[in-house]
């Protein structure tokens, strides 16, 4: 049976009150679009690194990555080779693009490359997928605290996205990032101390984990050359390097993080940092995935035995009845403030699409003053805040596992938006006409491979749109080459 008691509720309640309360107080007043979007660009790299690294690990990461481990083994882990292609590309190449210029989002490059049709084709495509990301984003945690303190998963997800969005409201993006670094340190900390209880309990400790993970096949990975194969080691590498590309480089949510730097050096070198500060991170969610399949391997399958209804269960049933009273509260309570604090980043980044992309550029009158525009802003940040939290509700109703759900949503908006950046930062000839043929192309072709029950592999739906929107850009600009 699982059990949270009275400090649990009084521990869940005090940090959940405890992260609304920072993100209020660091926030700020916000009275200009530089600060309520960019933290007045002026954040160190140490601070960008970490929120950056917050963007890639939220309540859906808690849940989705040991399950993962803990279901089919360790062939997902292999993507974490790809960030070593993605950070470089990204540093190199993309990012002085934006900050030179001045940007406020990243799609605001397509209208001084291509047109401003093409811009606001390239941020709706972001907002939404955002929007449906951001919906799994609500709906993991609810699922968790549902399995374990029997909360109505209705209550839960009204509250994840009402909280969030009131104090995304008030301190904009300077709420988004302090809040992203409390919830980090809570996040690592805690997934540390799961990982050492449970292998403090399972025979053998940590080789007893190893044996155990390679008796059940866990350490075995796919050369398959088939696309089918769910997960391979190609699939993971290439497909993965896709699928961080769209992420690092071509999402709303970790350019807007970039911007907020002092410098261009500051933010470049903020991705490196995230990059070697994110291996150990990443292996410390992964491998709680092997810890606790050695420990239900010796202490009986809690979803063989119908106690969880799925994977995504697993690390909060082991919470709540394997770790003592006041811990189950702050590492439940840790799950949903980190799915709070990437909902309040993906709400800030909406907005600012948006505003800059579509008001800003489509306002036929004056625009107003700074103050008004922000309190524009305000609005709608609750509008998306409502809307996401309507969406996650949608999600209640998958049955794909919450890594291969948010996969899939990366893969079919992605890989074509990703096409549009290659197309226009790598190429000369593509033109404004063929890149939004290729991009609708590339679009339509992730749908029938994603809907069309194909079952080719989650992993490869980004490169595939990726690669259409290019070829099919390229093969349709016929008009003079951009100079």
């Amino acid at each position: 049976m699982t059990h949270f008691s009275r400090l649990d509720y009084t521990i869940f309640g005090g940090y959940l009150a405890l992260s609304a309360f920072v993100g209020i107080v660091a926030g700020g007043k916000g009275k200009s679009l530089s600060d309520y979007f960019l933290a007045d660009r002026g954040m160190n790299r140490w601070v960008v690194a970490m929120t950056i690294l917050a963007s890639l690990f939220s309540g859906i990461s808690y849940l989705a990555g040991p399950a993962e481990v803990y279901k089919n083994g360790l062939g997902f882990t292999l993507v974490i080779v790809s960030f070593f292609i993605a950070t470089p590309v990204t540093a190199v190449w993309l990012l002085p693009k934006y900050y030179n210029s001045r940007y406020f989002t990243a799609y605001h490059y397509f209208q001084d490359r291509f047109s401003l049709s093409v811009r606001l084709l390239a941020s709706g495509l972001f907002i939404l997928r955002a929007s449906l990301w951001l919906g799994a984003a609500i709906y993991a945690p609810a699922l968790a605290l549902k399995a374990v303190t029997g909360l109505p998963l209705s209550f839960t997800i009204l509250s994840t996205g009402l909280i969030s969005t009131l104090y995304t409201m008030k301190g904009g993006m300077k709420a988004v990032i302090w809040t992203d670094i409390m919830q980090l340190a809570v996040l690592f900390g805690g997934q540390l101390i799961i990982m050492l209880v449970a292998a403090g309990k399972v025979d053998g400790g940590f080789a007893g984990v190893w044996e155990a993970a390679r008796m059940g096949g866990k350490l075995d990975f796919s050369f398959s050359l088939d696309p089918h194969v769910r997960i391979t080691v190609w699939a993971a590498l290439i497909g993965g390097t896709f699928l961080n590309l769209v992420q690092m480089a071509t999402d709303q949510v970790s350019v807007q993080r970039y911007l907020t730097a002092g410098s261009l050096r500051e933010a470049q070198r903020s991705l490196w940092i995230k990059l070697w500060i994110f291996l150990p991170v990443f292996l410390v969610f992964y491998g709680t995935g092997l810890v606790l399949y050695a420990f239900y391997q010796q202490h009986g399958d809690p979803l063989a035995a119908g106690l969880v209804s799925g994977p995504d269960q697993i690390l909060p049933h082991f919470v709540v009845t394997q770790l003592p009273a006041g811990l189950p509260g702050l590492l439940i309570a840790a799950i949903f403030a980190a799915s709070m604090s990437t909902i309040s980043a993906g709400v800030n980044s909406l907005t600012s699409a948006t505003l800059c992309d579509f008001y800003q550029t489509l306002s036929k009158s004056e625009l107003p003053s700074e103050a008004a525009q922000v309190r524009r802003a305000r609005w709608w940040t609750l509008f998306y805040g409502l809307l996401v939290t309507a969406f996650a509700f949608v999600f209640a109703n998958f049955d794909k596992t919450l890594l291969e759900s948010v996969n899939t949503i990366i893969g079919i908006v992605g890989g074509p938006m990703l096409g549009l950046f290659l197309l226009g930062m790598f190429t000369k000839r593509a033109t404004s006409r063929g890149a939004i043929i290729g991009c609708v192309c590339g679009l339509l072709t992730s749908l029938s491979v994603t809907l069309g029950n194909t079952g080719i592999s989650f992993l490869w739906f980004t490169m595939i749109g990726t690669l259409v929107t290019m070829g099919v850009g390229l093969l349709t600009s016929i008009e003079a080459p951009a100079k």
